[in-house]
Order: structure tokens, then sequence, then C-alpha cells
């Protein structure tokens, strides 16, 4: 039996299929193909074998079932170098199978359009899995092609004699991460159906969107790769309006300013950031006077710095961004004016990111990649344990307990610890600045005002430094000024150096063995302290 030169060609995606069988019949193949993409091949003057023709079979069960058959896979994986593999298929009858080019059902674009559970599970393909993994396994024999941008390829090694074994072990390749892919997508969206958190075993679907000249350093190589699922609001949806490509810390310190702003939601809000670090907080009425209070919390860090804006940038905002060199700019949105003037900046980068107030999905986890390992966690959505705006105003529960040692410990609940409760004023200031210190890294102070930062101090290995850095960049704003620490007090160190400042109320979670000192300094100097339970460490 002379065996004949065949391709299987079965596509849901059929860019650039027609011609590429034309380029595989000009090189002495016949076609084999299935349901539509048969029709669309006859439809343009192709001769196509049905695969029923091949099987000995029909199509059944709504075409769940066609290509599961010994005629097929037996033909896909026959190697062509054992005599006893060619001397069965000579017995059975059976033609080989040199070309297979097929991409699966198209489970991203169900799961996409917010299909139901019956429709996404329809839409996970058997056949097609099945027969270019053969193929792939495979690979000295057979070529398969999963991705229409190497039909070209393929059609000039073709006459130039065949595929080259170095682009079949390429189009191996590029199977399995397509089917691991595909994989990934189906066991994650079963998870999500069952409610499975963190499962036993995990994989995570990403796809390149951007090569980088490099990383952190100009000695390391890195890549940007997006979710296979772009969330609203972040920097995988962004549309850069003017500007060279982001680099690596770009996006890195961009994402920092994004998580930052979505505290804000749609009030007014400017982030000025640097090195993935606030270093400047503002709110108001309008984007120009949120930005000016940004700016105006650190005029010295902005500079070279990141601006994350939640509203549309206007005439008067652009004009005095322009005064400074920026390196970023996002927003949703900017007037034809604002670009006109920042595009006068070469170096600037500008971002347009639609829904930057958009919240994140409670699919999304924080991920930090350690080596031989990976963290997964929830992200921090809490802003204070039960999210009770009333403990501002309610005086906290206090208990005496006595440690092993025998000496007594104070603790206390959530709310108001000092004899003095703040002032509606210093109740704002308060939760502004604790949404700041929030996404500043740990061991983080940050003072501030009613719609302001005015001091941070941030990464540092102890909180005293912490505040005593806060308290040094805010100067003599520091008077009058509130402060937020993202974790309790370990000692009374850190009023006394607001009582100094003359930092007029305090934000903390509490928890430590030493709060009663610490709540004992802030009555003898008549500060406000608000006990809120919920830690907010950054690293």
């Amino acid at each position: 039996m002379k065996m004949k030169k065949r391709a299987l060609v079965s596509v849901s995606d059929k860019t650039g299929v027609v011609d590429f069988c034309k380029g595989l019949v000009k090189n002495g193949f016949e076609i084999i193909s299935t349901g539509g993409t048969a029709k669309a091949l006859k439809d343009a003057g192709l001769k196509v074998i049905g695969i029923s023709e091949i099987t000995g079979f029909p199509e059944c069960l709504d075409g769940r079932v066609k290509t599961l058959h010994p005629n097929v896979h037996a033909g896909l994986l026959a190697m062509r170098s054992n005599p006893e593999h060619m001397a069965q298929l000579e017995k059975l009858n059976i033609n080989t199978i040199d070309i297979v080019c097929v991409n699966l059902y198209p489970f991203k674009a169900t799961l996409a359009k917010g299909a139901d559970f019956a429709e996404c599970i329809e839409n996970i393909d058997i056949g097609g899995p099945t027969m270019i993994r053969a193929a792939a396994k495979n690979y000295q024999d057979v070529a398969v092609i999963v991705d229409p941008n190497d039909y070209q390829k393929v059609l000039n090694e073709l006459a130039n004699g065949g595929v080259t074994l170095e682009t079949k072990k390429y189009l191996q390749y590029k199977v399995f991460a397509h089917t691991a892919v595909y994989d990934s997508l189906i066991s994650n969206y079963l998870a999500s159906q069952l409610g499975i958190t963190f499962p036993d075993e995990v994989t995570f679907a990403y796809e390149k969107a951007q090569d980088m000249r490099y990383g952190e350093n100009p000695q390391q190589q890195a890549v940007f790769y997006k979710e296979q699922f772009p969330r609203k609001g972040s920097l995988s949806t962004a549309k850069q309006l003017w500007g060279k490509e982001l680099s690596y810390n770009n996006i890195n310190d961009a994402n920092g300013a994004l998580e930052l702003l979505k505290e804000f939601g749609n009030t007014p809000a400017v982030v000025a950031c640097k090195h993935a670090n606030p270093c400047g907080v503002g709110t108001g009425t309008s984007v120009h006077e949120a930005y000016m209070r940004a700016y105006e919390s650190d005029p010295v860090s902005v500079f070279g710095g990141i601006l994350a804006i939640n509203g549309t940038v206007d005439e008067e905002t652009a004009t005095e961004i322009n005064k400074i060199f920026i390196e970023i700019v996002m927003a949703p949105a900017y007037t034809e004016k604002a670009l006109e003037i920042l595009e006068q900046k070469k170096n600037i980068r500008l971002l347009q990111i639609e829904e930057i107030t958009a919240r994140r999905e409670n699919t999304a986890f924080d991920m930090k990649k350690v080596y031989g390992g990976l963290l997964v966690q929830q992200y921090d959505e809490s802003l204070i344990k039960g999210e009770d705006l009333s403990l501002f105003k309610t005086k906290a529960a206090v208990e005496t307990s006595t440690l092993p040692s025998g000496k007594q410990k104070t603790v206390y609940g959530c709310g108001v610890v000092t004899n003095r409760a703040p002032t509606d004023e210093e109740i704002e200031a308060l939760l502004f600045n604790w949404k700041v210190v929030k996404h500043t890294k740990s061991n983080a102070i940050v003072i501030g005002k009613k719609g302001r930062t005015t001091g941070i101090g941030m990464g540092q290995t102890n909180r005293i430094w912490a505040a005593q850095q806060a308290i040094a960049h805010a100067g003599e704003e520091a008077k009058g000024s509130v402060m937020a620490s993202d974790a309790f007090f370990p000692f009374p160190d850190c009023v006394e150096e607001c009582v100094k400042a003359g930092i007029t109320a305090i934000i903390q979670p509490g928890g430590s063995i030493q709060d009663k000192a610490s709540v004992e300094a802030c009555n003898a100097a008549n500060i406000a302290m608000v006990f809120v339970g919920d830690r907010h460490f950054k690293h």
C-alpha cells in the first residue's frame, strides 16, 4: 500500500485556512476535514475528504464523536521509522496523516461572553486536543499547526523539500503550551463554579503582552504577560496615547498607584507614586484641586514619578503637570487641549484606562513568586474591621488579663481608646490617610490632613524610623496633621514623636502588649487615638 500525503484540517478559527489548504494541495496533499471547516473549504473550490470516509463511521452525538477513531489516531501515531508500525498500517489499510491543522473549540470566547454552565461545558473540545497531542507526540513524522501565524512558515518549508525537524519540534512545543492554557482555563472555571479558592494543584494562564528592553536593571531580561481575561481598571486594559513603551519598573510602579487610587471611588483623587510607593496623595472637588494637593504633599519626590488620576485631565491640570518631569500619567480620559499640552513633553507616557476606578474582582489573587514556589493570597480588600465607621465615635471595650509572667495586660477592642474622641474633621483626615498607609510598603507611617498627605515614611525596619521619616518630610506641615500606622505601635515612642510634631489624632490597628502605654501617652498630650482592628502590612 502506497501511503498518500494527507493533512487533517479542522479549525474553529478559520483565519487563513483556505489559502493554507490551497498551498497544501499545491504541494501534493489530500485534505481531510470535518463539519464547518469542510464546508468552508468546499465552498472555496477545494476537494475535501470527509472524516467519515476515513473512519467508515458517521459523525454522531451532535458532533461530539467524529475523529476519535483508530483510522485517525493510528495514522497520526505510527512511527514511520518503525517497520512493525508501518506493517500494521498496511495490514489494517490505514493511511498516514502527515500534517494536522487544528485549533480548539472557543472555550475562552464562550466564557468571555458570560455563557451558562451547560454552554461552557459543551465548548470543551475533546477530539481536537486528542488529535494535536497525538500528532505532537509523533513530532518527528507529523507537523501539527495550532496557530494561523505558522501557516506560511510550513508552506515555505514544504516548497523547499519538507517541514524541518527543528520546525516540527517548535510546533510540538506550541501544541502543549496551547493545551496547557486551554486546560487551565477549564480547570479554573470549574474551581470557581465549585467555590474552590485554593486548589491542591493550580495553573494560571497568561499571554505575552510585551517584550521589554530589560527588567529592573539593564542586565535582566524581562517580559510582561497579561491574564487571559484582562481585569477592568488594570494596566492590561490601558490604551497608550503618547510616549515610548512602558518599562518593567514603569508597570510595577504604575500598578502601585492604581491600587491606591481605587480606594477613593469617584471622589476626584490624584496619587503620585515613586518606586511603587505613594509620595503624595490628594482629593478635592476637582481633578485640578486634587492634583495640587498631591503635588504639594511632596514636590521633591513627585519629580520623575507616576500620576494616577480618576477623572478627566483638563487643560488647567495638564498645564500644572507640565511644569515638572512626570514619567507616566494614567487617567480615564483627557480633553483635547490637555493632550496637546502634555504631548509637548517627549518623554512623558500617557495612558487611558477607561474603568480606572473598577474594584478588583473576587476571583483575582495577589501573588508573589519566590524561588522554588509561589505565594498566593486574597487581596487586602478591607479598610477597617467590620467596615463600621461608627467606631470613630464609640468608646472601645477594655479588658484586663493576666499574662503567664503575672503581669497585667490591658486589651482594647475597636473604637476610641483615648479620653478624647476625634473631631469630625479629624475623622475625615484619619480615614483618608488610613487608605494611603494601606498601600504603602511596611513599616509604614502616613501623616496628613483632610484630603492630602503631608509626610510618608515607608519600608523601614522599625516603626519609629518610619514615623520620624514621615514627620521629617512633612516639616512644619506636621503640626495639625493626623497619623496612620499600618500596624500597631510596639512602644509609645511613636506617640512621643507625634507630641513633639503637633499631631492631633492617630489611627492604628491596635493589639500590642504595650497598647496601654501608647494610650496613656496620647491622653497626656490630648491626642485622640482610634483602634480599627485590621492591620495592613504590604511587603
